[in-house]
């Protein structure tokens, strides 16, 4: 709260799984860096957990050097256009990163298919979730519960996802293509395999600090549309 409008000017793309030990870890082989903790609960298809936010946009720069793209985040987290210079506008970033606080939410009320669930696809939780009611207190394999109504998974529940924003408070004012790019924290989204009803809602938002690394803790990938 506020409710306030918000609306797009361009298109993009966004995970349909939250990624996965299996292509952090790859990530992890080619630059020589040291792979996250597991919790003992298994890598493979799981979503990968114990990543900050800098870890996360590490990933995505990496991923869109393997594309030929050019990368998203300079060293201090800002957004790059395609010149490679700062800037505040998603829809002028070319490569890999993580979605925007707006563009996660209107993925996880199912976009322009929306029929207005409290969770992501669904009013029954345990459909869509892994919760702390169903998950016996672990991470699941991405893509075991109900997608949305976009065919996206697991964007309620199984672990927080970071998007690229600064937190903010929200304003009743209507909002084209927003992106907070200040601020002391990082914005996350979705809930996680511990976590209670009230926190999983498509509406909740929580925050911690870019270099936090969590045990249900991870993200989703997403592009602006070329």
């Amino acid at each position: 709260k506020p409710t306030h409008k918000v609306t797009f000017t361009y298109d993009f793309y966004i995970g349909k799984y939250e990624v996965t030990f299996d292509e952090y870890d790859e990530f992890c082989e080619a630059t020589g860096r040291s792979k996250p903790n597991d919790e003992g609960w298994g890598r493979g298809q799981r979503p990968v957990i114990n990543v900050s936010r800098k870890d996360a946009i590490k990933y995505c720069n990496w991923l869109s050097g393997e594309d030929g793209l050019p990368i998203a985040y300079d060293k201090d987290g800002n957004l790059l256009d395609k010149d490679g210079r700062t800037t505040s506008d998603p829809s002028k970033v070319v490569g890999y990163r993580l979605p925007t606080e707006a563009e996660w939410e209107y993925a996880a009320r199912g976009g322009n298919e929306s029929k207005g669930y409290k969770y992501a696809g669904s009013n029954f939780l345990n459909e869509v979730a892994w919760n702390g009611a169903n998950s016996r207190d672990r991470t699941h394999v991405v893509g075991q519960k109900s997608p949305n109504e976009l065919g996206i998974y697991d964007l309620s529940g199984n672990v927080w996802e970071w998007c690229s924003d600064w937190f903010g408070y929200y304003s009743s004012s209507a909002q084209t293509n927003p992106y907070n790019n200040t601020g002391s924290d990082m914005m996350a989204r979705g809930g996680d395999c511990f976590s209670p009803i009230y926190y999983v809602r498509v509406a909740f938002r929580d925050f911690c600090t870019s270099g936090f690394a969590y045990y249900v803790l991870g993200f989703r990938i997403a592009r602006t549309v070329p």
